[in-house]
């Protein structure tokens, strides 16, 4: 049988906590965990996102960025050569958000041979730099994941 109990006079029964003894152990709380997971998004959303645009060139036409050395010993066209820098993008950004302890170092990988291209086509040294900008996030995710992503995890 079930027993229902009145509350007593001047007494306030326990509020509903909704969970929130849960969200006290949550690492949200923790600056550095809120730095990976922005990190996390980044390098998940933006890889694939180019990625992408690599098929479309709405942002950009892409083709204008691959040094003519590597168009001259890549087979195909320079769009040809941006589909398969799409497909490793898409991958990357997929392997960041699964598995961040491995993907943020492919990412870190990937953009310093973005910035070799860059560097060796006169003209994009600017964005040559903001890659190296970006890949040190990237690394910087690769740490903070090496913690928040540890194995067995």
């Amino acid at each position: 049988m079930a027993t229902h109990t009145r509350p007593q006079p001047g007494v306030r029964p326990a509020a509903p906590t909704l969970g929130l003894e849960a969200a006290a152990d949550s690492p949200w709380g923790d600056a550095r965990y809120q730095a990976f997971a922005l990190l996390r998004l980044a390098f998940a959303v933006a890889p694939i996102s180019f990625g992408l645009d690599k098929f479309f060139n709405v942002l950009v036409d892409w083709p204008v960025y691959l040094a003519p050395w590597i168009d001259d010993i890549a087979p195909g066209s320079a769009q040809d050569f941006m589909y398969l820098v799409g497909a490793v993008e898409i991958a990357a950004g997929v392997i960041v958000a699964f598995k961040p302890r491995y993907g943020a170092y492919v990412v870190a990988a990937w953009l310093g041979g973005i910035i070799l291209n860059l560097l060796t086509h006169s003209g994009h040294y600017d964005i040559a730099l903001r890659d190296f900008g970006l890949m040190l996030g990237a690394l910087t995710l690769a740490r903070l994941a090496s913690v928040y992503d540890a194995r067995g995890r």
